[in-house]
């Protein structure tokens, strides 16, 4: 079913673990962070750039994609590889992420204890969800078989079945029943897979349960017994960074290990140390190229004017005058020919290159950590690297 992808666990460390997951447009070495491409396009990197920097694999959104400018168009030319001149992995979402934000609020906000402002979600039924339409305001309809043939005509190497993503406040009636709709549109999205399967994508199955122990279990041992390629864990994470790590924990227990196993929303820098020791291969989050358009830069400990903080904030007047890069270590482009002061000046001024030039940085950044990740778990001192960054 998946003849032209693979993966395969090259180095263990207790739970953590280096892999190898192999797409038709490359190889990826896990840990790894995927960067999001919401509409065909990282925000303020190029693919180019994205290259440079050493990323290995991105993500689009279906949701989007599908209200415009359409999956057929994107088709049409050539398919996302083509049309955004990406010639690695790339994974597209299913648009269930969505069908949660545009009703409850994103995960981020869940944790932070907020509550979106606006909601354009009409409807959940069995058949799929009703939505107006983020583009023109237009009703649409969002089903598994709808989102599978907009993925397959999207062409990301790795794609996601459709699932509804309950937020924390849910009772667990409620989540149960939504994790068991969720499971049955799971299963008609791995049927319209099999039903067109050209061997050039694989897809993932979603473990939902919301905080609660035994839905998780469930929903593990329903995903683990169904033939995805791999997992992903959706769903609430909690309220608070511990409650998170232990539903992180609960949905990986009952999970196939020979499968890559990947964690939808998140990509803190002590949250990834943490779900890397509970198992988890794979990452996407839109904070680090978002919190560069707001002047954000990610350091190490030693370089942070916050300790609460993961990233420096280059619009204070501290910086205005400092002549030294984000990061003297840092070998990206960015950190190799700005320094902060002129990176501020170009924000107080307004200038398109302050966060195009912090975004390839926060990029890089990331990518520098899942590497020494990886060596870290080869190497067995995961901790001591784990001590270095956060």
């Amino acid at each position: 079913m998946y003849k032209n992808f693979g993966f395969s666990v090259v180095d263990l460390f207790e739970k953590s673990r280096v892999g190898i997951l192999k797409t038709p447009h490359g190889k990826i070495k896990t840990p790894a962070f995927i960067f999001c491409g919401t509409k065909a396009s990282v925000k303020g990197i190029s693919p180019q750039q994205l290259q440079e920097t050493k990323a290995q694999i991105i993500l689009s959104n279906t949701y989007h994609l599908f209200s415009y400018p359409g999956a057929e168009h994107i088709k049409k030319l050539g398919g996302l590889h083509k049309f955004m001149g990406w010639n690695g992995p790339m994974l597209s979402d299913s648009g269930g992420f969505q069908i949660f934000s545009l009703g409850h609020g994103a995960v981020a906000d869940e944790i932070k204890g907020k509550r979106s402002r606006a909601s354009t979600l009409v409807k959940i039924d069995e058949q799929g969800a009703f939505f107006r339409s983020y583009w023109d305001g237009n009703m649409q309809l969002l089903t598994p078989e709808k989102s599978i043939e907009t993925q397959r005509d999207l062409g990301a190497d790795l794609i996601v079945s459709f699932d509804e993503c309950t937020p924390y406040h849910s009772d667990k009636k409620y989540t149960e029943q939504s994790m068991e709709r969720s499971h049955r549109w799971e299963k008609r999205s791995l049927d319209e897979f099999a039903r067109k399967n050209d061997f050039t994508q694989a897809l993932y199955g979603i473990v939902q349960g919301g905080v609660y122990q035994d839905l998780r279990k469930r929903s593990a041992e329903f995903i683990s017994d169904k033939p995805f390629f791999a997992t992903a864990i959706g769903g609430t994470l909690g309220s608070t960074k511990t409650q998170m790590y232990e539903v992180v924990e609960m949905a990986t227990n009952g999970l196939s290990l020979s499968r890559p196993i990947h964690l939808l929303g998140i990509g803190g820098i002590v949250d990834i140390f943490k779900c890397v020791e509970l198992g988890i291969d794979t990452f996407d989050c839109v904070h680090p190229t978002r919190v560069a358009r707001h002047g954000g830069a990610l350091v190490k400990p030693q370089h942070r004017d916050n300790k609460t903080r993961e990233h420096i904030n280059l619009k204070r007047s501290e910086y205005a005058t400092d002549d030294n890069p984000i990061e003297p270590d840092c070998d990206c482009s960015t950190c190799k020919n700005f320094s902060k002061a002129y990176l501020h000046y170009l924000l107080k001024a307004n200038e398109l290159l302050a966060p195009s030039a912090i975004t390839v940085h926060n990029v890089r950044f990331m990518n520098k950590l899942m590497e020494e990740i990886r060596e870290g778990i080869s190497n067995k001192n995961l901790e001591y690297v784990k001590n270095k960054w956060r």
